[in-house]
């Protein structure tokens, strides 16, 4: 037995998936959705400063995708 998560983009489908399952041929869960029980702080644009920003760079030789390439690599 295979497991899917599918995601209906068009109505339709939901009907031809119940007729899918009136036949036995596949079987439906229903999908619970869970609480996230710890609130994430949301950022604003005044959470930023360019210049920290520029402070915090001053001494970094190197460049953005430079850094990238490095993460990449280290994630295969």
């Amino acid at each position: 037995m295979n497991t899917l998560r599918i995601d209906v983009l068009n109505p339709k489908a939901v009907k031809l998936l119940k007729s899918l399952a009136d036949l036995n041929l596949i079987a439906i869960q229903p999908f619970k959705k869970e609480k996230n029980t710890t609130q994430k702080k949301e950022l604003s644009i005044s959470d930023f400063s360019f210049s920290k920003s520029q402070k915090n760079l001053k001494t970094y030789k190197g460049s953005l995708s430079d850094a990238v390439i490095e993460e990449r690599r280290t994630e295969l």
